[in-house]
């Protein structure tokens, strides 16, 4: 396929969500360092493949000697699993995350985004679609479905073995704690899968807060947090949505926005930036994001309060959206070390992507498979009983492909484990 016939000095995309990028673009020396961290390249050997190599290919994109449609660039794009690890070793400060979202958002001008893409994305765009969505993946968990379906092979297997993952020991209910909120009102993020499918982790993170100190405040109508779209390159989806939470949570009026969701938390992070050329939006995207905080940093300020003896071998793995995005390391290292007896086993490329991905390992199969191989020889050679990792995706991946190899490690967010240490808390 031809290049149009345009000067590298000139902007082939004028107006683009890519051109509004090319400071980023800019900013990259080319120095490789981007190499090493990228799960991609590791795993393909292939530069186009690796962040230097895409950038490359968005400058491509700008001077007009490649075009949107080439089929090339779409692969190579479609690829990369956006965990962001480039930035936390990139010398120049470039903005990648927001490079890659704006040259899929490019792209999809051109070209339609996947069917499958297109159809899940849907379906987290619509409040009743995901509610029908949720009740029907809980009814095929509790009629033992998802554990047949998880036996069988391709996309519908594993997407069956990761519902599957997201089952819960039976415990009895407990009430939340009465709480003096003396640090502060928190508006929680109940999420689309983490209130669908882990509801069990959203009740634990209530009482978890409110034993720590904080009062919680409803935040009604709120949404998905276009995380997904964003990444996928339907912009005009994840505004949409993201204004919808802007104006849920001013409603709310609390403190802080607590999200126990590494890849939400760094898209609601981001509102500021995703509205920082719209006034009627720029100042209360600012706002919203300013008052975002992973529950693990609300609980890091807090102490947090220890909870009772739970003897586990835990290894923890950083969701790439926590310590690239967020760059949040500590906090829910915090968190576990609250909960006396229990052993943190140390877990090699534990800050390296799991190859969840938000919905890539159902659009990038085959990619997303290598990766999390890499990662389950590694949870395997540190032997731990649970593995602890906070954001559902990263759960859901990791809990479907030790269920799949017949591990009897569990995945678990670090709230639970606080959570079940609490429980078992002598009362005073």
């Amino acid at each position: 396929m031809s290049a149009p016939d345009v000067a590298p000095s000139e902007c082939a995309l004028p107006g683009s969500p890519l051109a509004r990028e090319r400071p980023g673009i800019d900013a990259c020396v080319h120095c490789g360092f981007c190499l090493q961290a990228c799960p991609t390249y590791l795993t393909l050997e292939d530069e186009n493949d690796s962040p230097r190599g895409r950038i490359v290919l968005m400058r491509a994109l700008l001077e007009g000697t490649l075009i949107p449609e080439n089929e090339s660039v779409e692969t190579h794009i479609a690829r990369c699993l956006g965990c962001r690890a480039c930035e936390t070793v990139c010398p120049s400060g470039v903005p990648y995350g927001h490079m890659l979202e704006a040259t899929r958002a490019t792209l999809a001008e051109h070209r339609p985004i996947p069917f499958v893409a297109r159809a899940i994305l849907a379906v987290f765009e619509r409040p009743w679609l995901m509610r029908l969505a949720m009740f029907g993946g809980r009814i095929a968990r509790a009629t033992r479905l998802s554990r047949i379906g998880a036996r069988l092979g391709g996309r519908l297997g594993f997407a069956m073995a990761m519902l599957e993952s997201t089952k819960r020991e039976h415990v009895p209910a407990r009430p939340r704690p009465s709480s003096d909120g003396a640090r502060g009102s928190v508006a929680l993020l109940t999420g689309c899968v983490m209130e669908g499918l882990f509801t069990d982790v959203n009740r634990a993170t209530e009482r978890v807060l409110t034993a720590n100190g904080y009062s919680l405040t409803d935040a009604s109508r709120q949404r998905c947090c276009g995380a997904l779209h964003a990444h996928a390159g339907d912009a005009d989806a994840a505004e949409r949505l993201a204004k919808a939470n802007i104006e849920a949570f001013e409603r709310a009026k609390a403190d802080v926005i607590g999200v126990n969701a590494a890849g939400c938390g760094a898209m609601m992070k981001d509102y500021g930036y995703m509205f920082r050329d719209e006034p009627e939006w720029r100042d209360r995207a600012a706002r919203i994001s300013a008052k975002v905080r992973d529950t693990s940093e609300l609980l890091s300020a807090a102490g947090p309060e220890r909870g009772g003896p739970a003897p586990l071998r835990v290894a923890y793995d950083a969701p790439c959206h926590l310590q690239h995005a967020q760059r949040i390391v500590a906090q829910p290292l915090d968190v576990l070390r609250a909960i006396p007896d229990l052993e943190l086993v140390p877990l090699v490329e534990s800050d390296v992507c799991c190859g969840s991905a938000g919905i890539y390992n159902l659009v990038e199969p085959e990619t997303s498979d290598i990766v999390l191989e890499r990662k389950l020889a590694n949870i395997e050679a540190a032997a731990p009983e649970v593995l602890a990792t906070g954001n559902p995706g990263c759960l859901m991946q990791i809990g479907a492909g030790l269920l799949r190899r017949g591990s009897a490690v569990r995945a678990r967010h670090p709230i639970e484990l606080l959570d079940q240490s609490y429980a078992k808390k002598p009362a005073r």
